[in-house]
């Protein structure tokens, strides 16, 4: 369960600007899977805290774009972005 934490952490890390939809399932099974290894034992442990820091941030950053994108009044990540920029300018 810890070596699954960690890998649905990285790879939530890994889609978290583009398919954060997905990112949001990942990272909350990521979370559970890494409290379930903390708790079942000490093997493992390292692997299951690196999966739950992964999954947090993950989480944060598709959250951070869903707000974004919200705050823009789009569908899209990088129209949001463009959107954006323009008021930055």
């Amino acid at each position: 369960m810890a070596v699954a934490s960690m890998v649905l952490g990285i790879v939530g890390m890994l889609i978290s600007c583009c398919l954060y939809p997905i990112t949001i399932i990942l990272s909350i099974i990521g979370l559970i899977l890494g409290a379930v290894a903390i708790k079942k034992g000490p093997a493992g442990k390292g692997m299951a805290v690196t999966g739950i820091v992964l999954s947090v941030i993950s989480l944060a950053v598709a959250v951070l774009f869903i707000i974004l994108m919200a705050a823009a009044g789009s569908s899209s990540v990088w129209d949001a972005l463009d959107e954006l920029s323009l008021f930055i300018k």
